[in-house]
């Protein structure tokens, strides 16, 4: 694989925290606390969603719009890196989205994570007036707007500060997975450490498929920390599997990030301090 769809290739050494924080059920000074309390804490990463109404909770409930968003973290924060954690490719046509990223890069000087998926909350597509499809055409979709965005990015007036890394969640093994080995710097997905390892496997045979070193793609895995008693265990099992990302869903209007504390304690141990 050659030319403007090589993907950024990330260091692995370094185990990083992300907070996903669901810009749902809070006003927005209430995001806004939570943004600067997290770099604040120390946390690497924070992501936000790409949703118009709430996923859980009361349906109605207050939301914000995510990319709208990343803008305003661009200028609130000064060192962590942001994104969304994923981008839906159905709400924005790819040259928009590539510019509105290029742009994003620039205000935060350089911090941007391009987190994107096909999308599947049914509830958007049909309340703002996109076609809903089927999951397999949506991935279709993903596929070809992928290179759309790449190539725009090298066409753009500024350039981007950087390659832009772009993440890729899910863990469908005949689409996702081979275009996150085609495009992906991270790869992000939801699962126990079992299901994550299959996943993983498969990801690595891609990489090989394509002609890319998998140590090239940063893992990451959502973790539901209110269910995780024992986080050195827990959080040792990933890590002897490759997965150097760890993110935690946090909601509003409180996004308590106390629990936080102890991931980032055991980040430090992990990486020396």
């Amino acid at each position: 694989m050659a030319g403007p769809t090589r993907p950024r290739s990330l260091p692995l050494s370094k185990l990083r925290i992300a907070v996903h924080l669901h810009p749902q059920h809070a006003a927005y000074a209430d995001i806004q606390r939570a943004v600067m309390g997290a770099e604040e804490a120390g946390v690497d990463i924070i992501y936000n969603w790409d949703h118009f109404y709430p996923l859980y909770g009361e349906p109605d409930g207050a939301h914000f719009e995510c990319w709208t968003m990343l803008g305003a973290w661009a200028e609130q924060t000064e060192r962590v890196q942001f994104g969304a954690l994923v981008t839906c490719n159905s709400y924005r046509n790819p040259e928009l989205l590539a510019d509105m990223a290029r742009t994003v890069d620039h205000i935060s000087g350089g911090r941007l994570i391009f987190g994107i998926g096909s999308g599947w909350f049914e509830r958007d597509y049909e309340e703002y007036g996109y076609e809903f499809g089927t999951a397999g055409g949506r991935l279709d979709q993903l596929a070809e707007a992928l290179p759309r965005i790449v190539g725009r990015w090298s066409k753009l007036n500024p350039a981007p500060t950087r390659d832009i890394p772009i993440l890729i969640g899910g863990g469908g093994p005949k689409k996702t997975l081979k275009m996150t080995a085609q495009y992906a710097s991270i790869w992000h997905h939801f699962g126990s450490p079992e299901s994550m390892a299959t996943k993983a496997a498969i990801l690595d045979e891609w990489c090989r498929e394509l002609d890319r070193d998998p140590a090239e793609i940063e893992r990451a895995v959502g973790i539901d920390w209110e269910k995780v008693d024992d986080v050195e265990t827990t959080a040792q099992l990933y890590y002897d599997m490759g997965f150097r990302q760890f993110s935690f869903g946090l909601n509003g209007p409180d996004y308590d990030l106390s629990a936080v504390k102890r991931w980032l304690d055991w980040r430090d141990a992990v990486n020396g301090g």
